[in-house]
């Protein structure tokens, strides 16, 4: 059988470079060479090779994070240049990369979420506004970006000027929300038309950490995941509910991660990832994992359905 020709895309220019990085090597290393030929390119440099090589290659994987990768960007690209890709499209990346425009999807699909407000950069922001609205603590982070770059939890008054600026040098505008103390899930799905919800996992920062930020999600042994969460069989369901919900909502394909906040028996929905990270030990492909599908195999699975959904354009 004649062997598929993959362009592997990782690095980019985003603020998440390096986890994009890394990420590409594993699944470098995780795809079968007997199946695949595989070419690597990092957008930072290569775009005009992967322009050129255009038509010899069968499918993209796309091991983007953040901007120019994650957020319809690169999608674009390879749209105009014939290529099949995995995960969702222009549409569903550049919605699910926007925290605002997602919240409003969430909300109009009956998503609960929670409480939020929105400043721009230049804005005036009353504090006892914030704090009547959402009070504190409150969460402030940019509208686009992941990792949690840029994202400040705020205790106190006199911080959140700080934290404001913080989340300001990565976007023009940001997202002030409630923070929901609370057990820290997330629900994976795989597929087309047919979404597949994988097993939900647990979430515990260490004590180092107050939420799942960069360094926690980044630095070996910081956070312990469970699979599947410690959660009864009827809040297991609204999640993987949720996380269905949630991929429709904001028109993705393929593939997406959902988070969120478990407080008693709510369950509240943080955002959606359309490229969520992707090494072996990574959320996603650990619920696969529970699910029967080792590194290897959601990979195939996912150039698969990347290739089910491509509608090649007319000659």
């Amino acid at each position: 059988m004649k062997k598929l020709t993959v362009a592997l895309l990782s690095g980019g220019i985003s603020s998440e470079r390096e986890v994009s990085i890394n990420s590409g090597r594993q699944v470098f290393e995780a795809l079968d060479k007997e199946k695949y030929e595989i070419i690597k390119y990092d957008p930072k440099t290569d775009i005009g090779r992967l322009v050129a090589d255009a038509p010899k290659i069968d499918v993209a994987l796309i091991i983007l994070h953040g901007l120019y990768g994650e957020d319809g960007t690169v999608q674009g690209l390879l749209e105009l240049l014939n290529i099949p890709y995995q995960g969702s499209g222009v549409l569903g990346s550049a919605i699910a990369m926007n925290k605002v425009i997602s919240k409003h999807l969430y909300q109009k699909h009956g998503l609960p979420i929670p409480e939020y407000i929105i400043a721009k950069k230049g804005d005036t922001i009353d504090l006892e506004d914030c704090k009547q609205r959402i009070g504190l603590p409150m969460v402030v982070k940019p509208a686009e970006g992941g990792s949690s770059v840029g994202m400040s939890i705020v205790k106190t008054e006199d911080t959140l000027k700080s934290a404001l600026e913080k989340a300001f040098k990565y976007d023009e505008t940001v997202v002030i929300e409630a923070y929901i103390k609370g057990i820290e899930i997330t629900g994976g799905v795989i597929g087309n038309n047919d979404l597949q919800a994988l097993p939900i996992i647990e979430i515990i920062p260490g004590d180092e950490h107050e939420f799942f930020n960069y360094e926690a999600k980044y630095t070996a042994g910081a956070t312990q995941e469970i699979c599947p969460a410690r959660i009864d069989d009827s809040l297991t369901q609204k999640a993987q509910a949720y996380a269905k919900m949630a991929h429709e909502a904001l028109s993705c394909n393929g593939y997406s991660r959902t988070d969120m906040i478990l407080k008693n028996n709510d369950i509240y929905v943080l955002e959606t990832n359309t490229i969520p990270g992707m090494t072996s030990t990574s959320l996603l492909p650990q619920a696969a994992n529970a699910a029967g599908l080792n590194f290897g195999q959601l990979l195939d699975r996912l150039i698969e359905l990347g290739i089910e959904r491509h509608s090649p354009v007319a000659e």
